[in-house]
């Protein structure tokens, strides 16, 4: 038997026949070569599956690499498991730590009663690339929910035996063994270890980085650029969830069923509010008058640039508070884009010398005209804001490009203090699975697209590749020059924002193109438990410019 299904090749759709039965994998190699980069799973009728998936009815089939954030996922989540397999055959039963994203890779540590030595990391780097040249396959097996208990007992995985025995809709598990190594992965994998060709292996400080390509080159490993400060901010994160008690997700379920939950939401809070003092009393103790924020969407810009005014105002300090879209060019000077469209994103949309000018011009204590963008008629107008700085007097500034030392060449380098914000993910679902710091954003932006924007879950999933390719170019290369970073994540908050986004990710029907990533994003979402009564969340939390209740948020 036959059946006629649609294949995307290039962005336009086909139509093949093939045999019932046929694999993914299978379909892919007779027409993937058309394909610029390897294909690692497909996108069928709107929904993720991987190459081993058969198919048995008239469906499309989307071939997918991992320039799509899902397959970038498969790909780390095969990468990580070779990793394992090879420490284990290198070092043997260690216990292993998928920790957090950092230096364009995977952030990770090996738990031996000597730090792991340079030769050992290359020992585990060369074995890595011999399971990738035998092509071993990844073997799926799915069990009962009985069984799988009765596995990680006999493996003594006691973290994802507790998030196990938490998610009581997990009537099945989903195990993959790469040459009979052994692991729970919530996500899907590569068929095999032939697939993943691109890695890099390296000793960083107390742990070991896992590198592979960035979803906007997936054939070139990226240039290796030191992030002390994310590094820091991590590590920070790791001591604030010691302090309250949570290294993993069933750490917070627990609170959430035995109602601890509300303290471990005031402390975390105290936390933020501690951090924010001492940006605060660093600026002042420093005499910095220019205060640069920026950070990737969602990352709580808004709520911090303000907690970081009333902070100022408690060292003495009276701090002007502006952002830079009043200094867009006139509309018909905004540089376009390679579609022809007009690009706001780009640093030559604004006018930098007469950003500059103006705050030379406070900084020496003048009167300033300060424009106001009108976003009707795309043109500045004047003579609104008159404004004038006392000495001292520091100016708060957030904007894409707050960190680009182009915004503000003119300005002098010691009047400048910098600030990176974003939101590090650092609870993990166990000590392999991890969550992203992208989904955590996505998250965020989806309930404040709806509450605020009248966007449904749908457009926010749509539009997030783009808003992804905004902050490659304009946000993240420049975290490195920040003077401080500033964690904006809170060890809670997934379990919040859960109540307000199931019900939107529920909606998005199966036809839909967005239909995959709300799936996938249920299916995470699923181990954690539900904060219901978020009442307790102060109305100057950084949760609260997304769930809404903000006092900075109108």
């Amino acid at each position: 038997m036959k059946i006629d299904l649609r294949v995307t090749l290039r962005g336009e759709w086909e139509e093949v026949e093939i045999a019932t039965g046929t694999t993914i994998e299978e379909l892919c190699k007779k027409y993937g070569e058309r394909a610029p980069y390897t294909v690692l799973a497909a996108k069928v009728d709107n929904k993720y599956e991987d190459l081993t998936y058969r198919l048995h009815r008239r469906c499309r089939v989307e071939f997918l690499d991992i320039r799509t954030q899902a397959v970038n996922l498969i790909y780390q989540h095969s990468l990580s498991l070779i990793y394992l397999k090879a420490v284990y055959d290198c070092l043997g039963d260690v216990r292993v730590e998928i920790q957090n994203s950092l230096n364009k890779g995977l952030y990770t540590e090996i738990k031996t009663a000597q730090p792991v030595t340079a030769k050992q990391i290359r020992d585990v780097e060369k074995r890595m690339r011999e399971i990738v040249r035998d092509d071993i396959p990844f073997k799926k097996e799915i069990v009962s929910r009985e069984e799988a208990m009765e596995i990680l007992e006999r493996d003594g995985r006691k973290e994802k035996q507790r998030i196990l025995n938490e998610s009581l809709h997990l009537q099945k598990v989903k195990f993959y063994s790469l040459d009979g190594f052994r692991d729970f992965f919530y996500g899907l994998m590569a068929p095999s270890s032939g697939y993943i060709q691109y890695f890099q292996l390296m000793k960083y400080r107390r742990g070991v980085l896992l590198r592979f390509p960035h979803p906007s080159d997936p054939n070139v490993i990226p240039p290796y650029r030191d992030e002390k400060k994310l590094y820091q901010a991590f590590g920070e994160q790791t001591r604030w969830d010691q302090l309250l008690d949570v290294s993993y997700v069933a750490d917070l379920n627990e609170k959430i069923d035995n109602g601890q939950y509300r303290e471990l939401i005031q402390i975390s809070e105290a936390l933020h509010e501690k951090k924010i003092a001492e940006i605060a009393d660093k600026i002042k103790r420093q005499h910095k008058r220019i205060v640069l924020i920026a950070g990737p969407s969602s990352s709580g810009k808004t709520t911090f640039a303000r907690r970081l005014c009333i902070q100022l105002k408690v060292n003495g300090l009276n701090p002007l508070y502006m952002g830079t879209d009043d200094y867009f060019l006139e509309r018909e000077d905004t540089p376009l884009d390679e579609h022809g469209e007009k690009d706001y994103e780009n640093l030559g949309a604004l006018d930098i010398r007469l950003f500059n000018d103006n705050m030379n011009d406070l900084l020496q204590g003048k009167e300033v005209d300060l424009p106001t963008f009108d976003f009707m008629t795309g043109h500045k107008q004047y003579g609104k804001r008159i404004t004038a700085v006392k000495p001292g007097q520091p100016i708060v500034i957030e904007g894409i490009h707050a960190l680009n030392e182009k915004l503000t060449e003119y300005i002098p380098k010691e009047e400048k203090f910098k600030i990176y914000i974003s939101p590090l993910t650092q609870l993990n679902i166990d000590a392999h699975n991890r969550i992203p710091t992208t989904d955590e954003r996505m998250l965020r932006r989806m309930v404040r697209d709806n509450l605020y924007r009248g966007h449904n879950a749908q457009s926010t999933i749509s539009s997030w590749p783009k808003v992804r390719e905004g902050e490659d170019r304009n946000i993240f290369p420049y975290s490195g020059e920040a003077d401080v970073l500033f964690n904006s994540y809170h060890v809670y908050e997934i379990a919040v924002l859960k109540k307000y986004a199931e019900p939107l990710l529920r909606k998005i029907a199966p036809q839909e193109p967005e239909y995959a990533e709300a799936v996938r994003m249920l299916k995470f979402l699923r181990f954690f438990r539900t904060i219901e009564d978020d009442s307790i969340i102060v109305n100057n939390s950084i949760i609260r410019e997304f769930i809404g209740g903000s006092i900075f948020v109108e």
